[in-house]
């Protein structure tokens, strides 16, 4: 993770303080590529590594968001599998969908990180308390951002910043345990 240490006394607080986790799909869950074949659904690849990241993030008390600009049946599949029940798809105006996220929620944008990685996130940063960007984002975009992850989106971006809060917040061992034992019952 580049930029602000997030040992950091006041970094740590920010961290700690997120109970909503808003995230891009396309760049940031995905590596942005789109797969089309005529008339067939897109399909879209997702990392291991960051759906485990999400499910602990929820044993470990957070909030998961998905906002897409698009709309794809394969995201709204890779939701439901990993339990993220708050999925807006069809978002032209990510700020507006965040902030109906956030208002439902009754929280602040001190509780809010969001991860983008392009132009059209900027609104949704606008409005977020901490804005994560996977290091695949352009250079504008992460000088833009209070951290950058050292994964590329759709390779483990997303569980960077999962493990990164639930260590802040102090669940993160809280949310293996629980996980490994739901594993093996």
């Amino acid at each position: 993770m580049s930029q602000p240490a997030p040992e950091t006394g006041d970094v740590r607080d920010r961290l700690a303080a997120v109970r909503l986790l808003a995230m891009d799909v396309d760049g940031v869950l995905t590596d942005g590529g789109i797969f089309l074949a005529g008339d067939e659904p897109e399909m879209k690849r997702f990392h291991v590594l960051d759906g485990l990241g999400l499910r602990l993030a929820m044993l470990g008390g957070l909030t998961v968001a998905w906002i897409s600009g698009r709309e794809s049946g394969a995201v709204e599949r890779r939701a439901r599998e990993l339990g993220v029940e708050r999925l807006c798809q069809g978002a032209a105006n990510k700020a507006r969908a965040l902030a109906t996220m956030m208002a439902e929620l009754q929280i602040d944008r001190d509780a809010v990180a969001y991860i983008g990685d392009d132009w059209n996130d900027l609104p949704a940063f606008s409005i977020a308390g901490l804005r994560f960007a996977p290091s695949s984002a352009p250079a504008e975009i992460k000088g833009v951002v209070d951290m950058v992850t050292e994964a590329p989106g759709g390779q483990g971006a997303v569980r960077e910043v999962c493990d990164l809060l639930l260590k802040a917040r102090g669940t993160y061992q809280s949310a293996v345990e629980t996980y490994l034992r739901e594993m093996l019952a």
